[in-house]
């Protein structure tokens, strides 16, 4: 095992002892006493790594290396460090210590950038705190408003604004990032999925994360009682839904290209087991890496769901969610193809299916994401691992991409 795995391994292990529920997972909240304790971790390595060390009015913390440049746009490296209840130990750390290992070999190796650099870990990307997903990248991006950002609220009402100054963080810093001053934002993440394992690749070279839009459908039909009613004058709303939501898997398999539909969600009415059902509401959530794919699928669906409206049942479709997919940018994947093809590392193609911070920073500045196989596909439990060769292969990676975007002599 060299210095990096090493490396790499005693920062996951660290990391991993920051919990709130010690022997069942990784439960690690924004802004709590275990926030605190990584993000000392965090900022401690950063410093040992001779990075310039600062926090924003949202608690990301940023670890700068000056590049020689005047004002010069930063090459962002980094992710979230912030868990879901009972999580494991891998999804969002294992790019906060990918980042600092860049930070640490540029160090070790006496590299000079001409563009800095700058490791950075972002809070509340989970959003189990305070149901504000990708919050540290969304007030980057200036998408969260201030005003937003103090009425979030905890499950006990405690503020975003208390919360911080809980741990000794200043909220009334500026949040927002003037993306000028941003050149590139770099992300490595474990997949969360089976692919490649089963492949047996060890990197996944993101091209898009996936868009995805939550329909949300009513069926409407007659109540009655079960015994009494004959079969040929019922206007059964569930067995009219059960119908359409046996369809919806041939809907995405047949559009390809990884599209997924799910129906996660059903809720009957009277909801008696001696009442015909009156009406039903079920969602559908359908996923793509192309937005024809989803515009696509959503025409068929709504098809499919009027082609019901007959024989005394009514049925309507409502939009809930729509999220564009996000392409990753080009010359940045080119770059970290050619530096897998240098290194004799493979890799494969692949979308992501879940959303990452890499999604908001795509709208303000160049973005590149690598996956890492996750063992079993497991992810967002305790059981989540990831191996530490892998998480060092793609270190290397990123270390010749930073040299090159940063310019370094």
């Amino acid at each position: 095992m060299n210095d990096s795995q090493k490396r790499i391994e005693e920062h996951i292990e660290a990391l991993s002892q920051f919990t709130a529920t010690p022997g069942q997972g990784t439960t690690r909240l924004t802004y709590s006493k275990e926030d605190l304790q990584a993000r000392q971790y965090i900022k401690e390595k950063m410093k040992e790594y001779g990075l310039q060390v600062r926090e924003d009015g949202l608690g990301n913390i940023f670890g700068r290396l000056e590049g020689t440049l005047q004002d010069a746009p930063s090459v962002l490296i980094g992710s979230h460090f912030d868990s879901v209840p009972n999580g494991g130990s891998y999804d969002g750390p294992a790019g906060v210590v990918a980042g600092l290992e860049v930070a640490a070999l540029f160090a070790k190796n006496n590299i000079k950038p001409k563009y800095p650099l700058e490791v950075i870990a972002l809070i509340e990307e989970e959003g189990s705190r305070f149901g504000g997903g990708l919050m540290g990248s969304r007030g980057i991006a200036g998408v969260l408003s201030e005003e937003d950002f103090q009425n979030l609220t905890d499950q006990d009402g405690v503020t975003t604004v208390e919360a911080m100054a809980g741990i000794g963080l200043d909220s009334s810093l500026p949040k927002k990032r003037d993306p000028k001053t941003m050149k590139a934002y770099l992300e490595l993440h474990i997949e969360q999925g089976p692919i490649l394992e089963e492949k047996g690749i060890p990197i996944g070279m993101v091209e898009a994360i996936v868009g995805l839009t939550q329909l949300e459908i009513t069926v409407e039909g007659k109540a009655g009682h079960a015994g009494t009613t004959p079969m040929d004058r019922r206007t059964d709303a569930l067995v009219a839904a059960a119908k359409m939501i046996a369809q919806l898997p041939e809907i995405a398999l047949s559009e390809g290209e990884g599209s997924v539909v799910t129906t996660g969600r059903l809720h009957v009415f009277p909801n008696g087991a001696n009442v015909i059902p009156s009406r039903t509401v079920f969602t559908v959530d359908i996923r793509s890496g192309k937005e024809e794919h989803i515009l696509n699928m959503i025409s068929q669906v709504q098809q499919l769901v009027d082609s019901y409206n007959a024989f005394g049942i009514k049925t309507s479709v409502q939009q809930q969610l729509y999220m564009a997919p996000k392409a990753m940018n080009p010359e940045i994947i080119s770059l970290l193809k050619e530096k897998c093809g240098e290194l004799d590392i493979p890799y494969c193609s692949i979308n992501s299916g879940a959303g990452h911070d890499a999604m908001v920073f795509s709208d303000v500045t160049d973005v590149a994401m690598l996956f890492i196989p996750s063992k079993d596909g497991l992810s967002h439990c305790p059981e989540e691992w990831s191996d530490s060769q892998d998480i060092a292969n793609a270190v290397h990676i990123l270390y010749e991409a930073a040299k090159t975007l940063t310019e370094a002599e």
